[in-house]
């Protein structure tokens, strides 16, 4: 493992995130909301610090030896965490919170696109800060090394270790020959998605300010908002479902929509993995609509199906607005909400949970063994559409199953010893490490993290990280055989 080498890798990550700074300070300056110093100060320790590291440690005989498989690792999930404290500084500096886990939590929250806010009152902040909170989410969406890659041709070589680190999915999809020009090609559908989205929430009647924002909190499914109650606070069937229309976007393999970008239409209804994606979309809308009608919870046809689909698709993709208070409808819409936070989105998303793939997969296999006691001299593969999906991919998945249960159990214990009560416990770390941000009880659509100890925030914090990175990335920091020789 050289230290060195990845330690000058993350001081240019946490240049470059000092120095998108610039673009909230620019807003700051703009509308002199007092917030410029302390964005100027972040931007400045965050380029210096950064900077220091990548010519302390820089040599020129990195080009000539390929980045390993650890230092990618290592590389990715350091550098998550070192941008997460650098994100947090313009809190710190601003005086946003009182206490420094706030800053990093709500840093993270951000980078890690899971939407947990510590705000109390959103409102009442700075507009140059809310828009950095709201930008760490649009930088994190599409990821912070894959930004890296598409910008810093020194990454080029060894790229992929970073590439397959942190696009989340059990199988990355490689679009170009080089992973340079792969970054590259998913930012380009990034930022075309992002334009048409701001551009159709400005003819809602959303100025630029708020249609940004929300912009990078639905292609990014990570749902921090401007207002204290979040997209509710603009009351609008025109922009609730534009949102919605985008967070499914989001919730989609980047890779199919640029080959729809392409002309290949055929290859989105194609994919399995967007046929269930999209049934379960409409199914669990159909559903839920029903079932608030019959409870009577809205008077007419067209606002539940505004309603519901909105929030469907919000935890289903993982992005966290909030239209409506989903603690009032009946049961079995809140138990099908929190079967869409378990789930999540599509491979090579934004969003996180345990992503639809992953699911069909661990179904698939199950059935499979069925099949076996049923036929026990019959040969079947396991596959995905036409595809024979390979022995390591799968036990690769039972590894994430297994250890995503189990972490997600472990943070409950941690977040309730702390003295929070288990439907919180268990909810917030389900919301954390599946990236949702609002769950039920305490951390409720209506309710933020603010209220929880000190200690519970620092462990969900990990679960954000945990989570964005797909478990193994993290994890692997703590296995002895890693550091070994």
């Amino acid at each position: 493992m050289r230290w060195k080498y990845v330690l000058h890798i993350i001081g240019a990550l946490v240049a470059c995130v000092g120095l998108t700074m610039l673009w909230p300070l620019l807003w700051a300056v703009y509308y002199d909301d007092g917030s410029a110093g302390a964005l100027a100060l972040a931007l400045s320790v965050s380029v210096v610090s950064g900077a220091a590291l990548f010519f302390l440690f820089r040599n020129p005989d990195y080009s000539r030896r390929p980045m390993s498989h650890r230092e990618g690792m290592a590389i990715v999930a350091l550098g998550w965490f070192a941008a997460g404290l650098a994100g947090g500084l313009p809190f710190f500096f601003d005086g946003t919170f009182d206490l420094f886990v706030d800053c990093v939590f709500e840093s993270l929250s951000g980078f890690s696109t899971t939407g947990a806010s510590v705000l109390s009152d959103i409102e009442a902040v700075p507009r140059g800060i809310l828009f950095w909170r709201s930008l760490t989410h649009w930088l994190g969406g599409m990821g912070i090394i894959v930004l890296s890659l598409a910008i810093l041709p020194f990454l080029g070589v060894g790229g992929m270790q970073l590439y397959k680190a942190e696009v989340p999915g059990p199988v990355p999809d490689k679009l170009k020959p080089k992973i340079k020009d792969t970054a590259m090609t998913l930012w380009k559908v990034y930022v075309l998605f992002s334009i048409l989205e701001t551009m159709l929430l400005m003819i809602g009647g959303m100025d630029l300010f708020d249609s940004l924002c929300h912009t990078f909190g639905t292609m990014a499914t990570g749902g921090f908002s401007t207002k204290n109650t979040s997209v509710a606070y603009f009351d609008s069937a025109y922009i609730d479902y534009v949102i919605t229309i985008f967070m499914f976007i989001a919730g989609v393999n980047f890779s199919l929509h640029y080959l729809l970008l392409k002309g290949r239409p055929k290859s989105l209804i194609r994919d399995p993995e967007f046929r269930v994606f999209a049934a379960m979309m409409l199914g669990f809308t159909v559903i839920i609509t029903i079932a608030v009608l019959m409870n009577s919870n809205y008077e007419n046809v067209p606002d539940a199906i505004r309603y519901t689909s909105f929030q469907v698709a919000s935890i289903l993709t993982t992005t966290g607005f909030a239209t409506a208070d989903y603690e009032l409808w009946p049961g079995l819409a809140q138990a099908i909400l929190l079967f869409c936070m378990f789930v999540g989105g599509c491979a090579g998303s934004t969003g996180g949970g345990m992503k639809v793939m992953r699911m069909m997969l661990i179904l698939k296999q199950s059935y499979q063994e069925l099949f076996r006691l049923i036929h026990p001299r019959a040969i079947s593969r396991i596959k995905m559409g036409r595809t024979v999906v390979q022995d390591d991919v799968m036990s690769g998945v039972w590894g994430f199953f297994i250890l995503w249960l189990g972490l997600l159990t472990l943070a409950a214990f941690v977040v309730a010893a702390s003295g929070v009560d288990v439907v919180t416990s268990f909810a917030s770390s389900l919301a954390c490490i599946g990236n949702i941000g609002p769950g039920i009880g305490g951390v409720g659509p209506t309710d933020n993290y603010a209220w929880l100890p000190e200690t519970a925030k620092w462990a969900l914090t990990f679960c954000m990280v945990l989570g964005r990175l797909e478990i193994y990335t993290v994890i692997i920091l703590f296995v002895p055989e890693f550091w070994r020789k």
